[in-house]
């Protein structure tokens, strides 16, 4: 798993400083981890984006894609906010004590 640094979007930075005080502050919203490693679920719901897509706009690389999903699979990587898996992590530890008591 790789982590990578975003750079700042300009307007979105004026608009956190504006809302919460938050602008410039990479360490708060800017770090996800790449990771090639999905779960079958992932995998699954990458693919019927991938359908979707071809269905609505008939796209030949979508359909190049599918016809040869063993070669690309492997291409894809997961991309995840820090923090958001974090919080799912937390989400997750409090279901199990609820579920113990």
């Amino acid at each position: 798993m790789a982590m990578v640094e975003l750079e700042p979007v300009p307007e979105e930075d004026d608009l956190l400083e504006k809302l919460h005080h938050h602008g410039g502050d990479l360490d708060y919203k800017g770090r996800v981890d790449v990771s090639s490693d999905m779960t079958r679920f992932d995998e699954e719901r990458l693919k019927q984006l991938i359908i979707s897509h071809m269905h609505y706009t008939g796209s030949t690389r979508a359909k190049e894609i599918l016809d040869n999903w063993e070669e690309y699979r492997p291409k894809f990587a997961k991309v995840m906010p820090v923090e958001y898996r974090r919080a799912l992590r937390e989400m997750e530890e409090k279901k199990q004590i609820r579920a113990a008591e």
